[in-house]
């Protein structure tokens, strides 16, 4: 398997991990996050040097002066929610503790009832703790991020699951960098998995109330891969499809007993796509021998109940972002769109032994996948208003 350089930062930081070639500038032309690789060898490398790992690295640190260099501001849910927030915030530590960096994350008030005024609340708080870039992570951030934006100029904002944002007079603000990510090519490749490896019951459950364009764009993803596999099998899979109880990405024991009704009426393996929410869908697959689908990082180590996981790049397109302030080309990624997929190795499955959990499915199969979106043999749709069509092989049951 080639190796490529996937980070290009500042001198004092020495990475190795897997990359492609040219990409349009606004989008980071080597930052891979997860190169298909065999079923023995991890699927994205580690983004320190001397194979540092996140968990390695404190959540909370004391800087000497008090300030915070890097700062971070959750999304609902948890910060150690094992999904989207954890694998934003790992991007965070890394890239502060192989640059001798002060961080800092901010937990907006109210939990899951944060306000934009809580949220702006926390950014305005991380600025005036010394930030001198502020990752903000998901789409609800989006009003708050505009205030604080527009009122601290001078500060670099990026925001993970986000898009290009204006002020009030419509002008575009250039100190945010907008990075997204193609969900629906992992949600495809997990959809499909799964269909070759023999399930035939499938469920989703969401988060974000259907209102999440990630979350969305995994759903749909998954949807397209497990039709395609079935049409290539010759059967027809059955998938229930919902968004109920996802608004706040949390567990909750109304999630937990929708899904316990899912497995007990024939529900095989469920794509739990909405952070915390896991937790709910891991608890009742495990009581009723089911099976989960994990998202935005390898969800393996969480629960035995996992066969695969959608994943994104999250922490080192964090890395890949956070270094272009340090290295004073952020003004190529604020103010515009940059939506990371398969072309740049961001998206895909974990391939390492302890994750593959395939019984019939194979690496090779998978590769063979994956090298079929990247030369543009096989496009998938991202436009997931479509999601309500009808299906050649698949019956989806929109709950």
């Amino acid at each position: 398997m080639k190796k490529f350089i996937a980070l290009v930062m500042a001198a004092a930081m020495a990475l190795s991990l897997a990359a492609c070639g040219g990409t349009p500038a606004s989008t980071p032309a080597s930052t891979p996050a997860s190169e298909p690789t065999s079923a023995s060898t991890p699927a994205s490398e580690p983004a320190a040097p001397e194979t540092v790992s996140a968990d390695d690295i404190e959540d909370n640190m004391t800087s000497a002066d008090g300030t915070y260099e890097i700062a971070f501001i959750t999304d609902v849910g948890q910060l150690k929610d094992k999904s989207f927030n954890q694998g934003t915030y790992d991007g965070v530590k890394l890239y502060a503790a192989a640059n001798g960096l002060s961080y800092k994350y901010y937990q907006p008030a109210n939990g899951d009832q944060a306000t934009d005024d809580d949220r702006y609340d926390a950014m305005k708080a991380a600025v005036e703790g010394g930030a001198k870039v502020v990752v903000c992570a998901g789409f609800m951030q989006e009003t708050a991020l505009k205030r604080a934006a527009a009122e601290f100029p001078e500060v670099p904002f990026v925001f993970i699951d986000g898009y290009p944002l204006t002020d009030e007079e419509g002008n575009t603000l250039t100190n945010v960098a907008a990075i997204a990510f193609q969900e629906e090519q992992a949600g495809y490749f997990a959809g499909y998995a799964v269909v070759k490896d023999g399930f035939e019951k499938l469920g989703f459950s969401g988060g974000g109330g259907g209102t999440n364009p990630a979350c969305c764009r995994f759903g749909y993803g998954f949807v397209q891969g497990a039709n395609a596999a079935a049409a290539e099998l010759g059967k027809t899979v059955d998938m229930n499809f919902s968004w109920e109880y996802g608004a706040s990405f949390g567990a909750s024991p109304e999630l937990q007993t929708m899904m316990e009704g899912w497995y007990a009426n024939g529900t095989e393996i469920v794509f739990a796509c909405g952070g915390s929410m896991f937790q709910s869908i891991s608890a009742a697959a495990s009581a009723n021998d089911g099976y989960v689908v994990g998202v935005d990082v390898d969800q393996a180590s969480q629960s035995d109940t996992v066969v695969t996981s959608a994943m994104k790049g999250l922490a080192d397109a964090v890395q890949w972002a956070v270094a272009k302030v340090y290295d004073d080309t952020f003004s190529e990624i604020g103010g515009v769109a940059t939506s990371l997929g398969v072309a740049e190795h961001a998206v895909g499955l974990p391939t390492a032994e302890s994750s593959w959990r395939f019984e019939t499915f194979t690496a090779d199969e998978y590769n063979a996948l994956y090298e079929k979106v990247l030369n543009g043999e096989l496009t998938i749709d991202s436009d997931y208003n479509n999601l309500e069509q009808e299906y050649s092989n698949l019956n989806l049951n929109i709950i």
